[in-house]
């Protein structure tokens, strides 16, 4: 069996092997959206189809819309071509459950897959008055200032980048009765609608100082647009092999990689865990679809604030660069096998439960307890998620500061006992371990791209694995740097517990995993 609208009409295949199919007529839908689009989406990733793409499937089961999603591809149009319209805009979407099943389901809640050549349906859909949302899965390198700077000193119908071409279509849209619209973010960053709403300004103040837009569109933008901050979290790894395994294995024809040009991984299906989490900030001028209805938490931006601070300070995030660190020291491909180790999952449950939860940040809409418990038992052990500590591992010195260093100063703050926290230390110190490039058993790693890696390599030179005689001459200098973690730990007194545990992990083979295993 193939994906594609006339064979997902052959229901008691897709049934029978245990496939949800739409509950709704999807040609309506489509006609629907063509009509009086809704919501359109910028960025067609897996990440898109597994959560977004899914959710609006539920509200259209239950009939709280009747329009599906527009989306909208910039950087990489392969996914468009390859992913998307070869298999009718339909996907498989694979729920992997940490018990080792599967839920599958084919979703179809897109109703039309574009790029810049369907620019001319863009514009038709930028000045429909029943647009009340566009939002954004493009990561966060795609509301880099930087990249959109061609744009904005040029003319707007000019515009390539992605940036530059959203604010085309927003000048079209003030130029077709001022429209409201919500332009919401919902990319894994800090403070993401700030973001988005910075790099649209800064186009926008351009072409106004070089006169080819008027004051009144920055009012537009001031007044009748919004740009909601966000905070998701789904894990949502590249197409599994074991997955495609399992889909063929029911007679699904479609479920090869599909790898562009660009070096995106792709295919009809899409993979991801069962949890998932989206707390939106409730500023929808246009009004707004109902996911709530489907699971999405409406709120205030302090609050999305908080939900992220929760996350990524205590909850997840720092469990996450720990794994990271120490699996690529202990050698482990995966991060659902380092919770099988006694040693690493006495680690992260200390840092989360002992180190963490007394100072975390409550949003109040979740119990922080509760969701790093779903993290620990269900999301960390999940088999089915493929995702390595290498990755996890890329660009830590940018991470440690957020990860770590807001526990740090919370203690501070709180007067709280700064020796308590031997699972972060150890944490600082397995980083430092990790440069050297030697795992634990002293043989030659690769070490993850990091900005600071070059720099980094430089100011630990003359440190060698097993060679700790300049350890005390040169560790403080980087342990005292604030950019890299967040406070100056020689400054508050930490810096000493991590150099001695550094000069542990660093004086031989093993050592590594006897430190980790001596934490308490």
């Amino acid at each position: 069996m193939k994906l594609n609208l006339k064979s997902i009409k052959e229901t008691a295949w897709w049934r029978e092997r245990g496939y949800q199919l739409p509950e709704y007529d999807i040609e309506k839908v489509r006609a629907n959206t063509l009509a009086r689009p809704e919501w359109v989406h910028f960025g067609a990733g897996n990440i898109f189809r597994a959560f977004l793409g899914a959710v609006d499937q539920r509200l259209l089961n239950q009939g709280l819309v009747d329009t599906g999603i527009s989306v909208f591809e910039g950087f990489d149009t392969e996914i468009i071509e390859k992913a998307y319209r070869p298999f009718d805009n339909l996907s498989v979407g694979v729920t992997l459950i940490g018990t080792g099943s599967v839920k599958k389901e084919v979703i179809a809640s897109v109703a039309e897959s574009l790029t810049i050549a369907d620019d001319a349906r863009m514009e038709e859909i930028f000045t429909s008055a029943s647009l009340k949302m566009a939002s954004f899965t493009i990561t966060e390198k795609g509301y880099s200032v930087a990249f959109a700077k061609a744009d904005a000193q040029g003319r707007p119908e000019d515009a390539k980048g992605l940036m530059g071409y959203l604010t085309q279509l927003l000048l079209k849209r003030y130029r077709s009765g001022a429209l409201p619209v919500a332009l919401v973010s919902m990319d894994n960053c800090s403070h993401n609608g700030e973001k988005l709403q910075n790099a649209v300004m800064y186009v926008a103040g351009s072409w106004l100082e070089n006169g080819y837009v008027d004051e009144g569109f920055i009012g537009y933008l001031k007044e009748k647009v919004s740009f909601p901050w966000s905070m998701i979290d789904k894990i949502t790894p590249r197409p599994d092999s074991n997955v495609m395994s399992l889909l063929e294995k029911d007679g699904f024809e479609d479920a090869g990689l599909i790898v562009t040009s660009r070096n995106t991984y792709t295919s009809a299906f899409v993979n991801a865990e069962e949890k998932e989490y989206l707390v939106i900030e409730d500023a929808f001028p246009n009004g707004r679809v109902p996911l709530d209805k489907a699971g999405i938490y409406f709120t205030d931006r302090e609050t999305v604030e908080k939900v992220e601070r929760m996350k990524v300070t205590t909850c997840l995030n720092p469990l996450h660069t720990c794994l990271a660190v120490f699996g690529c020291l202990l050698d482990y491909d995966t991060i659902w096998k380092e919770m099988n180790d006694s040693d690493l999952k006495k680690l992260v449950y200390r840092i989360g439960y002992q180190e963490g939860l007394p100072v975390v940040t409550d949003p109040g809409i979740m119990k922080p307890e509760t969701f790093l418990e779903e993290v620990l038992t269900a999301r960390l052990p999940n088999c089915f998620l493929p995702d390595t500590p290498q990755r996890i591992a890329t660009d830590t010195s940018q991470k440690l500061s957020i990860r770590f260093g807001e526990t740090i100063k919370e203690y501070i703050k709180r007067g709280m006992d700064l020796s308590s926290l031997k699972g972060i230390v150890l944490v600082e110190a397995g980083w430092l371990r990790y440069l050297m490039g030697v795992n634990d058993a002293g043989k030659e790693m690769a070490v993850s791209p990091d900005p600071r890696l070059e720099e980094m390599k430089t100011r630990l030179d003359g440190v060698r694995f097993g060679d700790n005689s300049k350890a005390d001459d040169i560790l403080p200098g980087i342990l005292s740097d604030e950019s890299i973690f967040g406070v100056d730990l020689m400054k508050i007194g930490l810096g000493k517990s991590v150099i001695h545990m550094f000069k542990q992990m660093n004086d031989g083979a093993g050592q590594v995993r006897r430190a980790i295993s001596e934490i308490e």
